[in-house]
């Protein structure tokens, strides 16, 4: 009888998500293009790239070896987790596009919270690591800042129901954000459309925050999981 195939390690997935992510430079050739313009390709943009995707690729590994010496995971068990292997998949992807600290933290976190069984259901942690590719720093900074003042502020007279009035709040809390006023207003536009920001402008239920409910669930899968002893 011929013998099993061996069982892909953590690792062996962890490559075959930043393979995926190498290959998209490898296919960034335009039909018709010079050798030239090829060449240029593949120096200037692949070296960086390949940086990227190795330093994303060592910190995840690293931080996943943590949770397994801490007995919060066992690597055993991920290797068989579809749920964590296409979210190392999607996140490795998104990383390889991203160079802001922030966006590369929120990533790497929902791997993590991943592994420990601490993701939502399967559209939306699809939804969510949708939302960190697409999002600016701007939008990071808005949503960890009204979540922060409504933890010291639970009265629901400080919830703003409009997008000119919460733009006005977020420019009180962070009056030197980047982009100024106006790329605020289109950030908090896309935070409330998306149903991250409350702006109910009809009916305020009793302990509602400016950050929506799901507005929360999306900052728990990108924060930095904690041990809770």
């Amino acid at each position: 009888m011929p013998e099993p195939l061996p069982q892909e390690s953590f690792g062996d997935h962890l490559h075959r998500g930043a393979r995926a992510a190498v290959s998209v430079v490898s296919n960034l050739v335009i039909p018709g293009s010079s050798g030239v313009f090829v060449e240029l390709l593949n120096s200037v943009l692949k070296p960086p790239l390949q940086r990227r995707i190795s330093a994303w690729q060592n910190d995840l590994g690293e931080r996943v070896a943590k949770l397994e010496q801490e007995g919060r995971v066992r690597i055993e068990d991920l290797q068989n987790n579809e749920e964590f292997i296409s979210t190392v998949m999607q996140a490795s992807l998104a990383a390889l596009r991203n160079h802001h600290k922030e966006k590369i933290d929120a990533l790497r976190n929902a791997v993590l919270n991943t592994a420990l069984g601490a993701a939502p259901e399967d559209a939306k942690r699809e939804m969510f690591l949708t939302f960190v590719d697409g999002f600016s720093v701007i939008h990071f900074c808005i949503l960890n800042a009204l979540s922060d003042s409504d933890a010291n502020n639970r009265s629901a007279s400080g919830i703003k129901t409009d997008i000119p009035g919460i733009t006005e709040r977020v420019m009180q809390l962070l009056p030197d954000l980047p982009g100024g006023r106006e790329l605020t207003q289109v950030a908090v536009e896309d935070l409330c459309r998306r149903g991250l920001l409350f702006w109910d402008q009809i009916y305020i239920p009793s302990g509602a925050t400016q950050v929506s409910d799901l507005g929360r669930e999306f900052l728990r899968f990108i924060s930095d999981p904690q041990r809770d002893d």
